[in-house]
């Protein structure tokens, strides 16, 4: 794109824009449906600061204050293929860990039954809450709390994603998956590197599954 070139990725531009972006997630392997479906509805430009409306479309993560970031669409994209994979349909409720600026859960919104979205900032659970109004998700609820001990709450859930990453995924996500449920989360493996790490719950029991090397930001206790 041209230095001079006016800002793209808002308005009725947006969808030419998300159509590119859809294309390149199938270039790199994304062909669930659903989850093209999801990205290409969402509007990703809303989620970032005017500023960056420009890359909003571009496979990189922007800051969204706090020191944190959104996620890479090819890499929300993969979770969210991972977490939908083999189901037909709407999946049931399930627990987003790490809001951030609100853009997984409104992807999340066209794919689940609901969405039980838990943010321990408060400044970005609230900037999520202001992202997200304008959209009228009533299947979306966001939780300002620590989502280290997940949501018991809401629990049993047919899939867990998050997008932050610890040393180990919490044993309460892995307790508060539903028999047939899914996991999906960065965690450090053997490696010392963080993979992503998919936990699938049975009725006797857990297959865990060790994929590719990913880079999140670190998954912390406490609100603030």
């Amino acid at each position: 794109m041209a230095a001079n070139a006016a800002p793209r990725g808002v308005g009725m531009d947006s969808v030419a824009v998300r159509q590119a972006m859809v294309r390149k997630l199938q270039a790199q392997g994304i062909s669930h449906p659903g989850v093209l479906g999801a990205m290409q509805a969402v509007e990703r430009h809303r989620f970032v600061d005017t500023a960056l409306a420009n890359q909003a479309y571009e496979d990189t993560s922007l800051p969204i204050g706090l020191g944190q970031t959104i996620s890479k669409p090819s890499v929300v994209a993969r979770m969210l293929e991972l977490l939908c994979q083999g189901r037909e349909g709407r999946i049931g409720r399930v627990l987003d860990v790490g809001t951030g600026c609100g853009y997984q859960a409104a992807v999340l919104s066209h794919l689940v039954q609901e969405v039980y979205s838990i943010e321990r900032l408060r400044a970005l659970h609230e900037k999520a809450r202001d992202n997200l109004r304008a959209f009228r998700l009533a299947n979306v609820h966001l939780l300002f709390g620590d989502g280290m001990p997940g949501y018991p709450q809401g629990a049993p859930y047919a899939g867990i994603v998050a997008a932050a990453g610890g040393n180990d995924v919490p044993q309460a996500w892995i307790e508060q998956l539903a028999v047939g449920g899914r996991l999906v989360a960065p965690a450090v493996t053997d490696s010392g590197q963080q993979h992503l790490i998919v936990i699938e719950r049975h009725a006797h029991g857990f297959t865990r599954s060790v994929l590719e090397p990913v880079l999140f930001v670190p998954l912390k206790s406490g609100v603030s």
